[in-house]
């Protein structure tokens, strides 16, 4: 297959011929029955509501669909990978390196006043995604009855389905846009949580960028005690913030809550948003040392050790936070142009964090989010994503309500001009078709 490079990011990932359908597959092909219950990943789905319409031409592609960092890799990053290609010849451990271990541990320190032992409370991952999946491998055990994991909704799908891959059910716990799109664990029924082993919490949240509080990690924390879950928190938005205060990560809500041990409690981040690396796979599992020695077994079945030439890259990103600053700073340039002007047209806000606009539809508009994304497509040449994609129509006997319906979600990750151009358009296609 040849792809022309000059194509753009959103073609170049989701190119129709790489897709490979489960319906696709032979009637005698031995696979997983599990597989089967997956979904489409939303990216797919919306390569295919878009299939057929032709951009406005008078208009250049403008994708805020995905949520790729875009911004300029630190050079200390390269400098590092070009510097150690001699460490290939050398089989990686799956625990990683001492050095970057601790690392990893001063970061923890420098960020959240947290004292992690690197021996036994940290290892390396590719990726927090790759530790979101393998974490509900080591810990779902399907030969219980009911075997349930919780997660927000709207959500990350890697959650569902390492659960559905894992032989569990999935329940998901709604937003509430009444208190900052805040997750509703009020909501779970205690019938629920009795059946529950692992709980995905993202704070900041995708697609919100909502951030916890800490009297929800305590309600979370007391659940988990009552009935024994694994709580995996997601946070790698954890560095793009807007406000002088950093998100509160949960590692840091549990030390505050005395909980030093981080019982039934890992944390993962990754350097792809923090770092602009997302090419690099690379982030780390910390937390509860009870939890990381069966997990790391896991994976060294799993082979999931971290290149060396990325562990040597990882140590230098870890280390230096000047340019985390930065990377902050031309995100709240970015938020602070693009936000007010597309307040004026949606209900929108500032979110606490992350690099995503969770914006509901104006009611001018009588479609659905799937209608807006076409017809925004069609007349300005422009990609979001919408927001039903991205959550789910209820649990079994609860009112069939997607929390994501009528909401778009905008991944402002390119430079200020393209994004600003893009809400001017967005602003425009608002205005003249719906007011």
């Amino acid at each position: 297959m040849c792809i022309d490079p000059e194509q753009n990011l959103f073609q170049l990932l989701f190119y129709p011929q790489n897709q490979i359908a489960v319906s696709q597959w032979p009637d005698n092909q031995v696979m997983n029955p599990l597989l089967s219950q997956l979904q489409p990943y939303p990216f797919e789905r919306l390569r295919q509501l878009h299939a057929g319409i032709n951009p406005n031409p008078a208009y250049k592609a403008i994708s805020l669909g995905i949520g790729e960092p875009r911004h300029a890799t630190p050079q200390l990053v390269k400098d590092a990978l070009s510097a150690n290609l001699s460490s290939l010849s050398a089989y990686p451990a799956t625990t990683g390196t001492p050095q970057l271990r601790q690392s990893i541990s001063d970061w923890l320190k420098r960020r959240y006043d947290l004292k992690i032992d690197p021996a036994t409370q940290i290892m390396p991952v590719n990726g927090s995604r790759e530790a979101l999946f393998s974490l509900a491998q080591a810990v779902l055990d399907p030969s219980q009855p009911g075997a349930t994991v919780v997660c927000p909704n709207p959500f990350y799908q890697i959650y569902e389905g390492a659960a559905l891959l894992g032989g569990a059910a999935v329940w998901f716990a709604n937003t509430d846009p009444a208190r900052n799109f805040a997750i509703d664990w009020q909501s779970v029924p205690e019938s629920v949580w009795a059946k529950t082993q692992l709980l995905f919490v993202c704070s900041p949240g995708n697609p919100t960028g909502s951030v916890m509080r800490l009297e929800e990690w305590k309600l979370l924390f007391d659940l988990s005690d009552k009935y024994g879950f694994v709580i995996a928190s997601d946070e790698c938005y954890s560095e793009i913030y807007f406000r002088d205060e950093p998100p509160l990560g949960g590692l840091e809500a549990a030390a505050k809550l005395g909980r030093h041990d981080f019982k039934n409690l890992l944390c993962m981040t990754s350097l792809s948003k923090r770092s602009n690396v997302p090419g690099l796979r690379s982030g780390f599992v910390a937390g509860s040392a009870e939890l990381i020695k069966p997990f790391l077994l896991y994976r060294t079945y799993h082979g999931s050790a971290m290149s060396p030439i990325v562990q040597a890259a990882s140590i230098a990103a870890w280390n230096d936070e000047e340019h985390v600053v930065l990377n902050r700073a031309l995100y709240r340039e970015k938020f602070n142009s693009v936000t007010p002007l597309l307040a004026s047209v949606m209900d929108v806000a500032l979110p606490d964090a992350g690099f995503y606009l969770w914006a509901g539809l104006p009611p001018s508009f009588k479609g659905t989010d799937s209608d807006f994304s076409k017809q925004l497509l069609a007349a300005y040449n422009v990609v979001v994503l919408p927001g039903s994609y991205l959550a789910r129509d209820g649990n079994p006997g609860q009112a069939k309500a997607n929390p994501g319906a009528g909401r778009i979600r905008m991944a402002l990750v390119a430079e200020t001009a393209e994004c600003m151009e893009a809400a001017q358009r967005i602003v425009q296609f608002i205005q003249s078709d719906f007011q």
